[in-house]
């Protein structure tokens, strides 16, 4: 299988798994694969080790983590089985599985006295995306806590049914709570959000969950379906992008089923972590209203635009992508975009996959080459 570190001048490894009897042995299977990844990022993450796993021991802790496992297993009992899988591959404590996964749900109910300095500030992903007749683009950068440096990796998830994904991963987590795209050619990204305390409900349904869900919709519509039927405990936002009718959905959802809908067209969007249409208290984050003020004064007519932009502070020490839907490819670049190291290049659409398979018995199960250090795009036509 090759080497198991991930490489970062290389991008992260992709690790192809399924058709799998069970959603459990899916998650075993990814769990025995990255137990290294998934071990080290479990030692080296600060919340977790200094405030997750310490709350998750006192007895204030013990209904919000009941009501949390019990409303997601009863609501997704396929993917708890996947993350009981990990826990079991990996030989990592399903409790820490379970926190890492829990991670924003679980840290607002904290107490405040018992919170350490290493405060929750790992979410700066952006996003800027337009869609005009001349160009489909939908660039995403993300930065997350430094405890994933080398701790992340993409799943080529095949399910029985036939569906695959492929999802950037983080090590111990369900896929993904980063970016994905499936067969169907929907394509997703996120953007984390900050409500304010007030806003947040305990014990309703992970985002992880949510986002896992999404990767196995049939659509746009199906997607955003997913997204409404779900009684989250924190907000988030989506990027909903499908390819075959290029249409771009953001979506920002808080607790209490409350969720907006804004459709992107030719007046390009950038969306950091912070609400932009749903409107509720949230916590005002001068790291997303700098980046959003950022974005406004800089110019956005080209592919090459959007990749500058993305760029324009410091390098990025996780991958950045970009995917563009009339080339119907999605890109992974290591780095700053704007030098252009894309490590993998996946088609997208929904017909290439057959024309890329080796095996006729096999459902597709092909996304599309795999180019290393390629500075450009592949077209699939």
């Amino acid at each position: 299988m090759g080497s198991s570190s991930c490489n970062r001048d290389e991008g992260p490894e992709i690790f192809p798994v399924g058709p799998c009897d069970n959603a459990y042995q899916m998650g075993f299977s990814i769990g025995l694969r990255f137990s290294h990844q998934i071990k080290n990022r479990v030692a080296n993450d600060l919340i977790l080790q200094n405030q997750l796993i310490p709350f998750a021991q006192t007895p204030q802790s013990h209904s919000l983590l009941q009501s949390l496992f019990h409303n997601n297993r009863s609501k997704f009992p396929t993917y708890w089985d996947e993350i009981l899988g990990t826990a079991q591959g990996s030989g990592v404590p399903l409790l820490h599985i379970l926190l890492i996964n829990f991670r924003k749900e679980i840290l607002a109910f904290i107490p405040k006295g018992s919170q350490s300095s290493n405060v929750d500030t790992s979410d700066d992903c952006s996003d800027v995306i337009v869609v005009r007749e001349s160009m489909a683009i939908a660039a995403h950068n993300e930065d997350a806590n430094i405890a994933l440096l080398g701790n992340t990796y993409l799943i080529k998830g095949i399910l029985p049914n036939g569906i695959f994904f492929v999802a950037y991963t983080y090590a111990g987590e369900l896929p993904s709570c980063a970016f994905g795209f499936n067969s169907h050619g929907l394509v997703f990204t996120l953007n984390s959000v900050p409500p304010m305390e007030d806003e947040i409900v305990a014990g309703g349904i992970g985002r992880n969950f949510v986002s896992r869900d999404i990767l196995e919709a049939t659509g746009i519509d199906d997607a955003l379906s997913r997204i409404h039927s779900s009684e989250v405990s924190v907000g988030h936002s989506y990027n909903l992008i499908e390819v075959s009718t290029r249409r771009i959905l953001n979506v920002e959802t808080a607790s209490r089923k409350r969720v907006s809908v804004h459709e992107v067209g030719k007046t390009p969007f950038f969306h950091a972590n912070m609400y932009l249409h749903l409107h509720i208290h949230q916590v005002q984050d001068e790291n997303s209203i700098s980046r959003q003020q950022r974005a406004a004064a800089l110019p956005k007519e080209s592919k090459e635009d959007f990749l500058s932009l993305l760029g324009d502070t410091e390098d990025r020490k996780y991958p950045i992508y970009m995917t563009d839907l009339d080339e119907q490819t999605l890109s992974i670049i290591s780095g700053n975009p704007r030098e252009g190291n894309v490590s993998h290049v996946f088609s997208i659409s929904q017909t290439s996959s057959s024309r890329h398979s080796n095996d006729s018995n096999t459902k597709n199960t092909t996304i599309g080459e795999t180019v290393a250090e390629v500075p450009i795009l592949l077209d699939t036509e």
